[in-house]
Parts: C-alpha cells; sequence; structure tokens
C-alpha cells in the first residue's frame, strides 16, 4: 500500500508516517517506480505508536513496542521491554505532576497573599453589610427537637490546634455557632450561593462574634466556638484573616449532625452543608436554640440580648 493508504488506514496523518521512518520505526520496501511500498506489519507499527502518542508515550520512546511486534508477537506490549517503557512513562509523568501540583500551589499562595491583602484594608471596614434582597429562611421545625438535648462526647479539631470534646464543655454556658461554609479572597463561593435562604453571611456572622465575644462573656458565656464542614486548615485562615480571638472547630464527618439530626442545606458542589443555627449549651445539653437566623451580621448581638435577659438559673431547656 502506499503512503496516503496506510495513514487513512491507520487514521493519523501522511507526516508522523514520515515521522515514524525518520525514527527508524517504519522500514517500507521500494516498488519498481521507486515509490515506498508499506505492508500490514507497518500497518500495526504505526497503529501501536498511534495508540501509544494517546497515552502520552511518544513515538520516540515506541521502540520497544514495535520491535515486540516485529518478533511475532500478538501485542506490542507482551515484551519486558514494552513493559520497562511504560514504567519510565510513568515516572515521567510522576515528575511532571509533582511539577505542576508545586506550581499550582505557589501561584495559588501568591493569589491568597494577594487578595488577602486588599481583602483585609477593604471588605474588613465592610462586615456589617450583606447584599440587598437576601432571602429570608423560614423555620421548618428541623432544631424543634434540639432543646433539652445531651451533646454527644465528640472530639473535634480546633484551630487552636487541640481538640474540642462537646460532651464535656463544662457547666457554664458555651455559644456553638454553626454555618456552612465561609468564602476567602481567591475562592468562589457554590454558584447560586445568594440565592439558598440562610447561606450568605458566614464572615459578616464571625465578625459579629469576634466584635461582641468580651460582653457575650461578661454575660456568662465562658467559651465561644464557630463550628463547620470545612477543614482545620481552611478555617484557620479564616481566624487569621479576620482575626478572630475564638477557635473554630471541624466537623468534615458531620458527626454532630448526624448524632443531633441537625438541620442541612445543599449548593452546587456541596451535598451537604450545616444550616446556621446557634446552641447555648450548660452543663452537656442544649439549653437554648437560635434557628433559623436572618441576618447573621447581627446574630451575636441577638446572642447577647438572650444571654442578659435569661441570665444562668436552672438551665431549664427552651427553644426561641
Amino acid at each position: 500500500m502506499r503512503i496516503g493508504e496506510l495513514a487513512g488506514r491507520a487514521g493519523v496523518t501522511v507526516k508522523a508516517v514520515r515521522y515514524c521512518e525518520q525514527l527508524g520505526l517504519l522500514a517500507p520496501s521500494r516498488g519498481s517506480n521507486g515509490y515506498r511500498v508499506y505492508g500490514e506489519h507497518d500497518l500495526r507499527a504505526v497503529s501501536e505508536i498511534r495508540d501509544l502518542a494517546g497515552m502520552g508515550i511518544s513515538p520516540q520512546y515506541a521502540r520497544p513496542f514495535v520491535e515486540c511486534l516485529g518478533a511475532g508477537h500478538e501485542h506490542g506490549d507482551d515484551c519486558v521491554s514494552s513493559l520497562a517503557a511504560y514504567r519510565d512513562a510513568i515516572a515521567a509523568l510522576d515528575r511532571t505532576i509533582d511539577s505542576l501540583t508545586a506550581r499550582r500551589a505557589s501561584l495559588s499562595a501568591r493569589l491568597l497573599d494577594s487578595a488577602s491583602r486588599t481583602f483585609t484594608e477593604t471588605a474588613m471596614t465592610d462586615t456589617a453589610i450583606l447584599p440587598d434582597g437576601l432571602p429570608v429562611p423560614e423555620d421548618d421545625g428541623a432544631a424543634d427537637h434540639l432543646p433539652g438535648s445531651e451533646l454527644p462526647a465528640l472530639m473535634l479539631p480546633g484551630t487552636d490546634g487541640g481538640h474540642i470534646d462537646l460532651g464535656s464543655l463544662g457547666t457554664a454556658r458555651t455559644v456553638l455557632y454553626l454555618y456552612p461554609l465561609t468564602g476567602r479572597p481567591g475562592a468562589d463561593l457554590p454558584e447560586g450561593w445568594d440565592a439558598i435562604p440562610g447561606a450568605r453571611g458566614c464572615s459578616t456572622e464571625a465578625c459579629d462574634f469576634r466584635d461582641h465575644v468580651e460582653d457575650l462573656r461578661r454575660a456568662g458565656a465562658s467559651r465561644v466556638f464557630g463550628l463547620s464542614s470545612q477543614s482545620t486548615t481552611y478555617q484557620a485562615e479564616v481566624v487569621d484573616r479576620l482575626r478572630l480571638p475564638f477557635p473554630m472547630i471541624s466537623d468534615e464527618g458531620f458527626e454532630l449532625g448526624d448524632a443531633l439530626h441537625l438541620p442541612m442545606i445543599a449548593a452546587p458542589g456541596h451535598d451537604r452543608l450545616y444550616a446556621r443555627l446557634t446552641l447555648i449549651v450548660r452543663d452537656g445539653r442544649i439549653e437554648h436554640v437560635f434557628y433559623p437566623i436572618f441576618p447573621p451580621n447581627t446574630h451575636a448581638q441577638q446572642v447577647l440580648r438572650w444571654l442578659t435577659e435569661n441570665p444562668a438559673s436552672d438551665g431549664t431547656a427552651e427553644r426561641r
């Protein structure tokens, strides 16, 4: 067969066939007219080279496979030398992946550092502001069962480097506010985030707790924690950027949510997220529940009012 027919049957270009010849992978005979003549063995070789190129093995490294076919084997990788070529190709890919991963991490770090400087200087002054027209979450009764419930003995990691035992928070009141997720500079929020009732406002809520944490403590809250399903590493960036004076707790496995049947929301890319909810915990039990919460940017002040109006007595559980 002529070169054009070979290229067509193998699904490659004529130029690709000539390149294989230049590499010494093909040795066509010559007809009486001087034109190259290719046989079925050449078709098998070019098809093998094409398939290898599709997997990332350059024609320059296809010789063991072509020689294996030339030796009469049914497949180009029936020979030990071909397996070695596979291993070399995989090792080269691993090196490329490692290099790209390191480059990506460096770029991400610089993006976050650059964006955080701008965010700290501008957006930090707007933490009490939310977009107009946010949907107001409705009380669906998903937290009605919580007052009086005992917190499970869960050890969850915190941004302070330790683990917090939710079952041993002490006899004094603890404010534990749950939130879906916080955004950060350079990372997009889920699509349609503002349209999900109760989703928007996690950073503004955290800043409100930051600004009133000492008032909350004077009103009887011995400790304040934020909790979400985000990783501790992600939360630590938020704690540092927003200068939060209290730890965040990470519950990536939704252990608390499953134990207490807590309300959840969903968003693109997130099958489950904690719905915004705040628990007042005293002596291992839920004394009071804030749910739903709106607006989040003044919620800490709402909690402060409740603590002031309801000084600790016998710990009778109730719900707002």
